[in-house]
């Protein structure tokens, strides 16, 4: 008897199909994985931004998570965005009891624009109680600098930034250059021992909404596979580039369109 290679995002949900649980589930099955959910958040929202977000009780978000791992099981969890303390702490306490592993967290707390996505107490709370849990984390420039309280201004402040983000109880970074202005950006990948960097030239286009999800989810999908992070790694960034480059060929929408999920399947 055949077994799948599980994947939980615990996340949340896109309208506009782009981003959140949505991109999460298409990267987990175009990745060769069965994909399972837990929504921590409703967004009313398509490419040109969010309109409301409705944020369910903390017991129906753990209650999700529970039904999944109690029957299904899991063998990489993705963590995206937790909008309350109280789901944080909710989440935090169904991984350590269900003693989950492969968990790679996309710590969604801060827009580009530097606006602030979810509370700041929120914020404190996945600092406090999922870094340490997670295999890796995989902040953006803007989220490493919201985290650390430092700028980040160049990839030349990468190895300063990872180091805080390891003192503050991470056991992995993936520091991602996208928000940089280089042509050639390096993803930087810091385990405390070595540094792991990953080189792709920038494509232009506007449909990179979910990227974030994307390459996060394909982490977790790789992990769950057997792949040790590095490798995981690898492969992921493989696949979210090809998937931006293909993506780039199409329209959805009239704002930030999502990348090609199923490149390898129609084109």
């Amino acid at each position: 008897m055949k077994h799948y290679k599980r994947v939980l995002t615990i996340a949340g949900s896109d309208s506009g199909g782009c981003a959140g649980i949505q991109a999460d589930l298409k990267t987990a099955s175009a990745c060769g994985c069965f994909a399972t959910s837990a929504i921590t958040a409703l967004t009313v929202q398509n490419t040109c931004g969010v309109r409301a977000v409705h944020i369910p009780p903390a017991d129906i978000v753990a209650g999700q998570a529970e039904a999944v791992l109690e029957d299904i099981g899991t063998d990489a969890v993705k963590l995206g965005m937790l909008p309350t303390a109280e789901i944080v702490e909710r989440v935090a306490g169904i991984l350590r009891r269900f003693d989950v592993r492969n968990i790679v967290l996309d710590p969604v707390m801060v827009a580009t624009s530097g606006d602030e996505l979810i509370p700041a107490e929120a914020a404190r709370a996945i600092v406090r109680h999922l870094l340490p849990l997670a295999s890796v984390i995989t902040p953006n420039v803007p989220e490493a600098a919201y985290i650390t309280g430092s700028e980040i201004a160049s990839e030349a402040d990468f190895p300063t930034a990872a180091a805080r983000l390891r003192e503050l109880g991470a056991r992995s970074v993936l520091l991602k250059a996208g928000h940089l202005e280089n042509r050639t950006l390096r993803d930087y990948l810091y385990d405390g021992d070595r540094v792991y960097t990953y080189s792709y030239e920038r494509t232009e286009t506007p449909n990179t909404h979910g990227t974030g999800c994307t390459l996060s989810s394909a982490i977790a999908s790789f992990l769950a596979q057997g792949h040790p992070l590095p490798e995981a790694v690898a492969r992921a960034e493989e696949y979210i580039h090809k998937a931006i480059r293909c993506g780039a060929e199409y329209r959805l929408g009239h704002g930030h369109g999502p990348v090609h999920h199923f490149f390898r399947f129609w084109e």
